[in-house]
């Protein structure tokens, strides 16, 4: 694939929708560039681009690989499945009112991870342009969002229950409202909160009509592979349910950094019957998105997270807009911990890989 066409602004071809695609091991493809188009098949996976650089800034493909993995469309999602792992993506189609459109494309998401038989979801992106502005009816279009994906869940839960998974949902700079996800077949998942945080899907009414629904990591342990990877949501400068430190971008860094410190620590892990051969730190998080509300913020935050993270930590850093307008930083990640005393394992579990055109390289 012509990854440097992609991310300068290229479309990808799309495959015939009618059919199943076989063999490839790409379950599926996320763009981060200057273009958004909805999913397609390409190349016989999943393919999503995503706006949220300029023209002239920097951008990454981001590659789920696993399969042999057999790859199709149903009505407006567009999927691969190897056995084990389901990705999915969906654009939710513009519209004055997200809600509804949300609510229904979600639960079609639910249904498909059924009819598959993924049923557990593990992680989710979510990606939203203007959410910090208003609807047609005056409600800020990212807690009109919330709203339908938690009628989603509760909706589905009624048939089936379905703890909420890690999740970001962040802005964009252009486009539609867009998703992916993750689920799979086994694996044992354990969904984790922060102890200093309110869980999101209990937040107080002044978030909005309805809360946000996820959890604040989920781990996923393949004790066959001896290998667990632990999946971090977008974490901000949140204490309790309340923004922290409104105007003062350096500590709600600090803050954030810290979230993910206390999330990821031995006394949370045991408190969620999670156990780790070592203490996992911020020098373990891999795969990390850096959201920056302001791009003139961008370089201040790089430097906090160089030193906060390992120095071969791959780290990207996007100026997107954030779930709260008061917030100025969000941050994600992935750890992937080998379970074994010796440090053997037989399998990676499901960790990105990200392409980065030479020219554009943050690397």
């Amino acid at each position: 694939m012509d990854y440097a066409n992609l991310i300068s602004g290229g479309h990808p071809q799309a495959l015939p929708e009618d059919r199943p695609l076989m063999n490839s091991r790409v379950l599926g493809m996320v763009n981060f560039g200057p273009v958004f188009q909805k999913p397609v098949l390409e190349e016989g996976s999943p393919f999503l681009s995503l706006r949220m650089t300029s023209a002239d800034e920097k951008g990454f493909v981001e590659q789920w690989t696993a399969g042999p993995a057999q790859a199709s469309v149903s009505g407006d999602l567009v999927y691969a499945h190897d056995g084990e792992y389901l990705f999915c993506a969906a654009e939710i189609p513009a519209s004055e009112r997200c809600r509804n459109l949300t609510r229904e494309t979600y639960l079609a998401a639910f249904e498909l991870m059924d009819e598959l038989g993924y049923p557990r979801l593990f992680r989710m992106w979510n990606y939203i342009p203007r959410l910090n502005e208003d609807n047609a009816d005056g409600l800020e279009i990212y807690r009109d969002f919330c709203a339908g994906r938690s009628e989603a869940f509760e909706l589905y839960g009624r048939r089936r229950h379905l703890p909420m998974p890690a999740a970001t949902g962040i802005g964009a700079q252009g486009g539609n409202i867009a998703f992916f996800f993750l689920s799979c077949r086994s694996g044992r998942v354990t969904f984790l909160e922060n102890p200093r945080q309110m869980p999101a899907y209990t937040y107080p009414r002044q978030y909005g009509p309805r809360s946000p629904s996820f959890a604040r990591a989920t781990c996923v342990q393949h004790d066959a592979l001896g290998v667990l990877n632990l999946y971090i949501s977008g974490t901000a400068s949140i204490i309790g349910h309340e923004t922290v430190h409104r105007s003062d971008l350096m500590r709600q860094c600090d803050v954030t950094l810290e979230n993910i410190s206390l999330l990821i620590g031995r006394d949370n892990l045991i408190r969620h019957g999670i156990e780790t051969p070592a203490d996992l730190t911020l020098r373990d998080v891999d795969f990390i998105k850096v959201y920056v509300r302001h791009a003139e913020d961008i370089p201040a935050v790089r430097r906090r997270c160089r030193e906060a993270f390992a120095p071969h930590a791959n780290i990207q850093f996007l100026n997107v807009d954030i779930c709260r307008s008061d917030l100025l930083v969000e941050i994600e990640g992935i750890i992937t911990v080998p379970l074994r005393a010796d440090g053997t394992q037989d399998g990676a579990g499901l960790k990105p890989r990200w392409l980065v055109h030479e020219e554009t390289s943050d690397q």
